[in-house]
């Protein structure tokens, strides 16, 4: 793909989150990138560039006209979207890639289109060599590369079973907000699109690995009480252990929530089940969509305050090891430093070859952890022993 116009395309770059990836890239981009600005208003995103002050290119783009995402798709080695919800505006830009053999980010946390993605343009990407790497934010970045960060500590050949323990201080934005909640009012759908996969994938026989869900309470390895995350963090952790040989003959990983008290832990369990109920009635999906509304989100002060850890816990016959991922503003303006720095890795940085739908710790692994790392998100062994 040298022959491409640019290296990096930014799909969605007036958005609140594509702003904050749009500035990421204009100031950490190597010197001599070519990167540009897309979206549907080229005003809009001419008046983001000049505020910027870079010479990145601008792109036309309507999620609802297939050509001019066919023409996005075509003038870079990669593309990175952040128009979403995902399952009801990203099929289009994802399709356009690959069958330009273009390579693909999104910030995605929507389980059901990443499956349908997988069922609808996995094998196009595989014959044209674009690598579809879906959820590099918050979702599902550290649970990946720090998961196989937390397995290369332990020996080869041999069983582990890893949890992993998510403190977090942040706010959600209205996209990330009305992106759950799609999630929750289309779980049917989504239950079936798994299903589907499941039917379609290849299965090696000669390995076990697995999610499991694990059970509120009190957990003596965290120090804390915990809920289940039935987030896609582990569906993406799972993935990357099944197409990599370096988890062992026999991986397990439970994904929590850690919290400092109960009343906290079962307020926000309580919480999560009603919003769930609600989801699943339109008109109240609608007005629980009006508290966040799409485009909003914190405030700079509030994002300077946020902050995540995520901490795992491997076991391996007599050897456990205790890592952990950390950093300031995960949602944004860390999830915009993840999906910028995911973007050069993948048009920059010599990596394995890898093609259709993967995760980040396939495509990239090591690469973007050590990009991560000099960006500031720290990874780090704890204990070992």
């Amino acid at each position: 793909m040298t022959d491409r116009q640019f290296e990096v395309v930014l799909f969605g770059a007036t958005g609140f989150t594509g702003s904050l990836t749009a500035e990421y890239l204009a100031a950490h981009a190597p010197v001599g990138t070519r990167w540009a600005l897309a979206g549907r208003d080229g005003d809009r995103l001419r008046a983001l560039r000049d505020r910027l002050g870079v010479a990145a290119g601008v792109v036309e783009a309507d999620v609802s006209d297939a050509g001019s995402l066919r023409r996005l798709a075509e003038a870079g080695r990669v593309v990175i979207t952040t128009v979403g919800p995902y399952l009801r505006y990203g099929d289009g830009i994802v399709a356009a890639c690959a069958e330009a053999g273009t390579d693909y980010v999104d910030l995605t946390g929507e389980p059901e289109f990443v499956d349908l993605t997988y069922l609808r343009h996995h094998a196009t990407a595989e014959r044209t060599g674009a690598r579809l790497v879906h959820a590099c934010g918050f979702d599902a970045i550290p649970p990946d590369l720090g998961a196989l960060f937390t397995v290369q500590q332990l020996p080869e050949g041999q069983p582990i079973r890893m949890r992993g323990y998510l403190s977090v201080g942040a706010l959600p934005s209205g996209g990330t907000f009305d992106s759950a909640l799609t999630v929750f009012g289309r779980w049917r759908s989504g239950a079936a699109a798994r299903a589907r996969r499941r039917r379609m994938e290849p299965v090696d026989r000669t390995r076990r690995v697995r999610a499991v869900s694990g059970r509120p309470g009190y957990d003596r390895t965290a120090g804390a009480w915990v809920l289940p995350l039935p987030t896609i963090d582990p569906q993406i952790v799972v993935r990357s252990a099944r197409a990599l040989d370096r988890y062992g003959p026999d991986f397990s990983y439970g994904h929590f929530v850690a919290l400092g008290n109960p009343l906290t832990a079962a307020a926000l369990g309580v919480g999560a089940i009603g919003v769930f109920a609600l989801a699943q009635v339109p008109p109240a999906r609608r007005a629980l969509s009006r508290l966040r509304p799409a485009g909003s989100g914190p405030t700079p002060e509030q994002r300077a305050k946020a902050w995540f850890r995520l901490r795992f816990v491997a076991d391996s016959g007599d050897r456990r090891v205790v890592t952990e991922v950390a950093a300031a503003d995960p949602a944004y303006g860390g999830a915009a430093k993840m999906l910028a720095e995911s973007a050069l890795c993948l048009a920059l940085d010599p990596l394995p070859p890898s093609a259709g739908q993967v995760t980040t710790a396939v495509a990239m692994g090591d690469a973007l952890r050590a990009r991560l790392d000099e960006a500031g998100i720290g990874f780090r062994v704890v204990e070992s022993r």
